[in-house]
């Protein structure tokens, strides 16, 4: 875990922030001409993009956690997976061969996937899973986007082992937008259960109940030292004395949204999911499932070892989690063994603490944001209920099994065909496995965040319906969560895109007053956004991306009871705007 030299001129970094300055105004300036042009208009660097190529092997490995041994799915045998290390404008070639018992697929979390939707990876949306002694080859290039994201498997609740790291630097010479004097290893948080993941959400599908929490969470796959047999394996982060070193956090846990913090020490917050952000000082930052955020650190306290920790943000009220602690080590100690100072951390439900992290983000830069929308949505998310089937016995509240939506729509997965094979074969192929009908609005307009939500609205309705975008359109959704089940803190991820945040607030949105508080100037941009617990978010983009692109919950349990949709991206006029074929090698259902 050595650190990485990186020291970066005033001059080249000036260069690279007017750069960013014109690629973050060109996203909507130029949007018919799609992020792909714009960044080769704008943005023209001296490197040479380069193509890397790795296989990834799915299969078992033997490991040990929490005093248990047993098998668990990896890539390449590694628990987390490899990380892979691109420069800005690189493609990725990646080999998957499936040698493990389960289907498998490979997301590569934040990645636009300009035009080669083929690639992004969810299953039954983009494709067909990898079938057991299977392989498929991802190719996609990782342009206009630098910093922190992520790849992890898509397919059930594989991605609880099956995770890695994807760095995405700047192309050489052009430098970071910030000074540092070295990098440490990233920094990836997880979840574990000594029950095989996969049998845990099996089991609660086959009842309808809430699956079994995790028994802990993890940093690089450890527990840490305050859970049993774990102490000599606690992950250790050696730093030096006086150095500023850039820490890259990752939230790889299924179902748990966390606080994050290091004993003695500020972060500098300067980046979230693969985008710069207006330096930021914070003793706690928060991470839904999802999200990444990009950190400096002074190690300018007295020389010791220093606990990182981080444990759970629990904003559903009477729904359990696993509230254990992980812990990793900082070490500055110049070989001294003295106990590590502990941080404080928040309380489980400290929403207050949340909300001033998230509305503090801004991006580096002015962003030139068009002033018409094309399509004004508006999704409520959150959990319900179905109704159990005569005769069956159910395992969620008053014999229900448990479910959860977006407008009233709870997402199911087609099993014949991915939507985007479907989409691209025509109408024809495309009857019977989805519909376009997803409502723009709430089917019923009600008091989404009241205390007492009527039964009445409790049940979803389950289909497989898409929306369609016209390519080049500028779309603002209001991201309104509801309290049917449980008002809850929603981690929304938007694959095959990235979008700006407007706003935050608590209550039902009200378009009357909240547009006001709209952040037209400098609006952070990420690909995943908390929905604050019994309130509502606003995001904006532009579609320019055509394909299939799954908007979902991710929180792995959300998922799974149906809190998704997908958008259908139409073709734009060119080639350039269009989808590309799908590859020889699309695995087939």
């Amino acid at each position: 875990m050595n650190c990485i030299a990186h020291k970066s001129s005033a001059s080249q970094r000036e260069g690279a922030e007017q750069c960013l300055v014109r690629m973050s105004s060109s996203v909507y300036s130029l949007s018919l001409l799609g992020l792909a042009a714009a960044i080769l208009l704008c943005c023209s660097r001296p490197a040479i993009a380069k193509e890397q190529r790795h296989e990834f092997v799915i299969q078992e490995a033997a490991v040990t956690r929490l005093c248990n041994s047993r098998s668990i799915v990896t890539a390449n045998g590694q628990f987390p997976g490899p990380a892979v290390e691109v420069n800005e404008g690189d493609s990725l070639v990646v080999s998957v061969v499936n040698n493990a018992t389960y289907n498998v697929t490979i997301h590569w979390h934040g990645v636009r996937q300009m035009r080669t939707g083929w690639s992004d990876g969810p299953e039954f949306v983009t494709q067909c899973p990898i079938r057991p002694g299977g392989s498929y080859t991802y190719r996609f290039t990782v342009a206009g986007q630098e910093g922190t994201l992520w790849w992890h498997a898509h397919s059930s609740w594989l991605r609880a082992t099956v995770y890695g790291a994807l760095i995405v630097r700047p192309r050489d010479p052009v430098p970071y937008p910030f000074d540092f004097h070295g990098e440490v290893a990233p920094i990836m948080l997880g979840e574990w259960w000594d029950m095989n993941p996969i049998d845990v959400i099996r089991t609660a599908t086959r009842t309808g109940a809430a699956p079994n929490i995790s028994d802990a969470i993890t940093v690089n796959g450890q527990p840490g030292d305050l859970y049993s047999c774990s102490s000599q394996d606690t992950a250790v982060f050696p730093v030096k004395s006086g150095e500023t070193n850039l820490l890259r956090f990752i939230n790889a846990a299924l179902n748990t949204e966390l606080f994050v913090s290091l004993a003695g020490h500020t972060m500098t917050v300067v980046g979230a999911d693969a985008s710069y952000l207006k330096p930021y000082n914070a003793t706690v930052i928060v991470l839904g499932p999802g999200q990444t955020t990009d950190v400096l650190v002074t190690f300018d306290q007295p020389p010791g070892r220093y606990y990182l920790a981080a444990r759970a943000y629990a904003s559903a009220q009477g729904v359990p989690f696993d509230n254990t602690t992980t812990t990793a080590i900082f070490d500055y100690s110049a070989g001294g063994t003295a106990s590590p100072a502990m941080p404080t951390l928040p309380a489980y439900n400290d929403t207050a603490t949340v909300t001033t992290f998230t509305t503090s983000l801004r991006n580096l830069h002015s962003v030139g944001l068009p002033s018409v929308v094309d399509e004004d949505l508006f999704f409520t998310v959150g959990v319900g209920l179905f109704n159990c089937s005569s005769g069956q016995n159910c395992g969620g509240p008053n014999n229900t099994r448990f479910a959860a939506s977006i407008n009233n729509a709870s997402f199911v997965l087609p099993s014949t065909v991915s939507i985007l094979q479907a989409h691209y074969q025509g109408d024809a192929a495309a009857t019977g496995v989805f519909t376009t009908d997803f409502p723009a609005n709430p089917p019923v307009q009600f008091d989404y965040t009241a205390q007492n939500v009527s039964r009445a609205l409790w049940q979803p309705v389950p289909g497989t319906k898409v929306y369609k975008l016209k390519y080049g359109s500028v779309v603002q959704i209001v991201l309104q969560g509801t309290n049917i089940f449980a008002g809850e803190n929603h981690p929304i991820h938007t694959h095959g895109y990235d979008f700006f945040i407007l706003a935050e607030g608590f209550g039902n949105f009200d378009a009357a007053t909240d547009t006001a508080k709209f952040n037209l100037d400098d609006p952070p941009m990420r690909n995943t956004v908390g929905v604050p617990v019994n309130g509502w978010a606003v995001i904006r983009f532009v579609a320019d991306n055509p394909g299939v692109w799954l908007m979902h919950c991710h929180l792995d349990v959300h998922i799974t009871w149906g809190l998704a949709m997908a958008f259908l991206v139409e073709d734009g006029v060119g080639e350039l705007r269009s989808l590309g074929a799908p590859p020889p090698d699309l695995p087939i259902c």
